[in-house]
Parts: structure tokens; C-alpha cells; sequence
């Protein structure tokens, strides 16, 4: 049996850091989540962890296979959802067990920064999937929906809470209430989306990004992470509390010597990742 999500390992331009790239591979289920594939995502995330070399992870998903003589060809998928078929005969119990302790919030808990890239549909837990990662680059034929509702259920991977954050009330609600699907033009024009490329130059693009964030300080970058996600939890004065004393805390880091000196002596910082 194949892995159900590769994992595929990039150098970094600038030292011997690592961008993990995780693609969800069930092209013939349209790389829809199930059970499988969620707990291999946990212990990717575990790892990811306990490595100081990665930098970043692209997450997306693997392009259909061709498709047998006399079928027709699937669609270009990122992920399109959750397994439907695991959900049947499952008592409230069971699901809340599935769903406490879930690959999406492993995802949105990694300190490193995550971006995904959609090509293709990203629905229900596939747009949930997109929208725990930090940026969500996709291509102009992607599809973005929670049709949750059109089977009777609501989005249950953290979709209507960061959907609102990301969106705002009336967007969300519109999303969520009518289960239909956007295209690309209109994710990013929303702002669901950070940028849209041809399919062809979207890995490009993505790696591009990429190499740019990975070759900062690894510790800088963290810290800025931690400190935008604060801004999701706290009061706009409480955020500022603790920009504020990240600000200062940074000041006793090796990077934030190394990066001060290299602009004055105008140099290319080599960072200790410290």
C-alpha cells in the first residue's frame, strides 16, 4: 500500500535547514482525510517538533492518476474533504473522540510556519486544512466551500471559528450557511487566499515563499509566529503586552545580534538558529 501522505524534504538556500513538503495522497478518493491519513499528519507534526532543521512545511495534495481507458478523469484535488465514509453509524461519543484530537489543530499548533498549497478542490476539511496553515497560496482552477450544511452537519475541524477570524462574521456566515463553493478570484478577493497562480507556477511560487521564510532566523520566525497568533486570543492591549515583551526577549537571542551587526557592517547575516 502506498503512504498515504508523502513526505518530501527541500534544502534551505542559505545552510542545512529543511522545508518539508507533505503531500495527502488518496488521489482516488480526491485525497479526502480519513483516519489514516490524519494520524500520519499528528506524527508528522510530532516530529517536525523535535527537528531544529525544519524550517517550514508546505502542505498539498497529489494530482489525480490518469484515468482508465473508457472512465473519465477525476478533478484536480487539494483535499476534498473528509471521508464521509467513516462517518457512518457514529454516535456522538465516537465522534467527539475523532474530532478532540485532531490532525487540523496539530497542524495549527506547529511553531514553525506552514503554508499551503491548494491546486484543485479544498473543501470542507480540505479548506479547514488550508486555513489552519499561516498562508494559503493557490491556483486559479481551485475551489474553496465548507458543504458541510448540504449534509446535514457543520464544519467540525475549526472552520467556523477561523473561517470568522479570517473572513469576518458576514463572510463566514455566508460560506458556512450556503455550502457553496468560491473560486480562486473570489478566495483571494476575500482575502481567504494570500495569492493565485497558474497551476503550472504554483510549486514555483510556493517555493520561492518558501526559501524566503526558511532562510530567515528559524527562532526569529517562531517568535513572530507566536506573537501574530496572539492577536487570535487576546484583546487588541494584551496583544500589544506581549508584542511588546517579545520585542525585548528577542534582544537576548544570538540572531538578533547577528542580524543588528550584519545590517551595520551591511553584510548577509549568517544566522545560528539559536
Amino acid at each position: 500500500m502506498s503512504e498515504v501522505v508523502i513526505l518530501e524534504e527541500i534544502k534551505c538556500h542559505s545552510d542545512d535547514g529543511i522545508i518539508q513538503k507533505w503531500v495527502i495522497n488518496r488521489p482516488s478518493k480526491l485525497n479526502a482525510l480519513n483516519q489514516e491519513v490524519t494520524n500520519r499528519i499528528k506524527s508528522l507534526c510530532r516530529e517536525v517538533e523535535s527537528r531544529p532543521d525544519v524550517r517550514l512545511v508546505i502542505i498539498t495534495g497529489s494530482p489525480p492518476l490518469p484515468a482508465a481507458e473508457g472512465k473519465r478523469q477525476k478533478p484536480v484535488s487539494f483535499i476534498a474533504g473528509a471521508d464521509i465514509t467513516e462517518f457512518a453509524g457514529k454516535n456522538s461519543t465516537e465522534i467527539e473522540q475523532l474530532f478532540r484530537d485532531n490532525a487540523i489543530e496539530a497542524i495549527w499548533n506547529l511553531s514553525v510556519p506552514t503554508i499551503a498549497m491548494v491546486d484543485g478542490f479544498a473543501l470542507g476539511g480540505g479548506c479547514e486544512v488550508a486555513c489552519s496553515c499561516d498562508i494559503r497560496l493557490a491556483s486559479t482552477r481551485s475551489k474553496f466551500g465548507t458543504p458541510e450544511v448540504t449534509l446535514g452537519l457543520i464544519p467540525g475541524y475549526g472552520g467556523t471559528q477561523r473561517l470568522s477570524h479570517l473572513l469576518g462574521y458576514g463572510k463566514a456566515m455566508e460560506l458556512i450557511l450556503s455550502g457553496e463553493h468560491i473560486n480562486a478570484e473570489e478566495a483571494v478577493k476575500i482575502g481567504l487566499v494570500n495569492h493565485i497562480y497558474d497551476s503550472e507556477n504554483l510549486e514555483e511560487e510556493t517555493l520561492k515563499l518558501a526559501q524566503t521564510i526558511a532562510n530567515k532566523s528559524s527562532n526569529t520566525i517562531k517568535i513572530a509566529k507566536a506573537t501574530v497568533r496572539a492577536a487570535f486570543e487576546n484583546t487588541l492591549k494584551k496583544g500589544i503586552e506581549i508584542e511588546a515583551e517579545a520585542f525585548a526577549n528577542i534582544f537576548d537571542t544570538k540572531d538578533a545580534q547577528i542580524g543588528v551587526n550584519a545590517f551595520i557592517e551591511r553584510k548577509e547575516p549568517k544566522w545560528q538558529h539559536e
